[in-house]
Formats: structure tokens, sequence, C-alpha cells
């Protein structure tokens, strides 16, 4: 029998995702996106994307001082402090392309705001050039990265090659974060703040800046739940260590990288018509 509330319930569902099918039609706005936030971030200063580089690498001697120089903290089979900071740089590239994407992407509707009330332009777009170009700033330094490995080991490894294996659920994840943060940023606009404490707890509850072995027994299946452990856990593995990426944890983390993106997607597609009223 003909009944016009289910059909027109099937539609409005189906017009939900149309946008998140279309989005592979629209790369080429997408990658324009990506490259004018990319030159965005650097427009002006005089080091320009060398920045990428030269704050982690402040980051990194800070955090070797204290804790391998200070508290004897050691990562790797030899355990130097050179060894620590090759461990610590692995540990906040993914850590630290996901942060920026998401704090970044908290603001990037609000900031486009003369973008919101065209009905055409696909704003599910912002956050995932917010992604792309911290992946691209997260590439840049892996290359330095593998450089500083090759200068203090004198060799690479060839399970670097399983990289791309680790970078899509990575990536996944974190358009899906974008996608929630940036819908939530029109509506709070002081979630700002608020990402930024609950990101910088969740990184010190990831052990990137210490090894996994200190944990204490009754914490370690705390930590393991976290699914950022295993996926610094394989950046390690793949770029350090020349081992296999440990694939229970690669699918502990593809899994909770594709609910935060199934989620993400449909509360940002739920939410974004109330986009206009409210900016």
């Amino acid at each position: 029998m003909y009944n016009p509330r289910m059909l027109s319930a099937q539609t409005a569902r189906r017009a939900v995702w149309r946008p998140l099918w279309e989005l592979p039609g629209r790369l080429d706005l997408i990658f324009s996106l990506t490259r004018r936030e990319l030159a965005a971030r650097y427009k002006g200063s005089m080091l320009g994307i060398v920045w990428a580089i030269v704050t982690p690498i402040v980051m990194i001697a800070i955090f070797t001082f204290i804790f391998a120089g200070i508290f004897g903290t050691r990562f790797g089979p030899v355990g130097t402090a050179w060894d620590y900071a090759l461990y610590l740089f692995c540990g906040l590239l993914p850590w630290t392309a996901f942060q920026e994407s998401v704090q970044l992407s908290s603001t990037t509707v609000v900031s486009h705001s003369n973008l919101v009330k065209r009905v055409v332009f696909p704003l599910e777009a912002l956050p995932v050039a917010q992604a792309l170009s911290s992946l691209a700033t997260q590439l840049f330094g892996t290359v330095a990265l593998l450089i500083a490995t090759l200068i203090l080991h004198r060799e690479l490894h060839l399970s670097i090659l399983w990289l791309p294996v680790l970078l899509l659920p990575q990536l996944i994840a974190t358009i899906g974060a974008s996608w929630l943060l940036a819908s939530l940023g029109v509506y709070l606009r002081d979630i700002v703040q608020g990402v930024a404490l609950v990101l910088t707890a969740w990184m010190y509850l990831t052990p990137i800046i210490y090894p996994e072995t200190i944990i204490p027994e009754r914490y370690r299946r705390l930590v393991g739940l976290n699914p950022f452990t295993p996926l610094v856990r394989n950046y390690r593995r793949i770029l350090l260590e020349g081992s296999m990426p440990d694939w229970s944890g690669l699918a502990y983390f593809s899994g909770f990288a594709v609910l935060l993106f199934l989620f993400g997607y449909w509360w940002f597609a739920k939410t974004r018509r109330g986009f206009a009223d409210v900016i």
C-alpha cells in the first residue's frame, strides 16, 4: 500500500547521505581549499612551512630534556636520548595532525560564514580540506623524521612502505572528528577551549612522551582502550623498528575511525540546516 510518509522518510535519509557520495566528484574543490589553507597558515611569515618542522623540534627538545635528561625515560632497544627524541617525534606526528585538524575545524564553518548561505556550496568539504592540510604537514614532518633516523641509525627499514596503511584510517578518523567539531563549533562558540582541554588530556593518556612499558599494570588496560595507542605504536614499528604493523591494534583503530567518520558526517549533515540561522 502506498505510504507517502515512508517514502518521505526514505527520501530524507538519502538526502542526508547524498553529499557524502558526491564528495569524490568534488576533489578539485577540496584540493583547492587544501592548498589555500596551507598557504594561509604560513602567509607573511619569513620561514613559511619550515615552521611545521621548527615547532615540533622545539617541543621535542623540551620533552627530551625533561623526560630523557632529568627523569631518564628511554625508548627503543638502545635507549639513548637521541632514540627518545626519534620515538617522541614519531608519536607526535600523527597526533599533531589529528589535533591540529580538529582544533581548526571547530571554527572553520564560522570563519567561512559567507559560504554558509550559498545553497550550492558543499560545506562538508571545509573540514575535509582541514584534515588534508594537516596530513600534508605530517608528511613533511615524516620526511624530516626519516632523514634524522638515517643520520643517527644509518639505515632505513623497508617497513616504511606500510605507511599508507596507517595514513588511511588516520585520515578517516580525522575527517570524522573534524566534521563533528565543525558542526559543534557553530552552536557552541566556546567549544574551542573545551576541545583544547580534551585534546591535551587525550595526548597525555596516549603513550607518546613515555613508553608503554612504564605504565603500571593496573592502568595498561585503560591505556590500551585508547584508540590512538595502537596507532602510535604502529607508526613506531614501521618507521623506527622495521617491524610489520600490529594488525589487531590497527583493526581496532580502523573500526574506531570508521565509526567516528560515519557519526561525524551524520551529525554534520543533520545539523547543517541550522547553520545559516545561528551564524
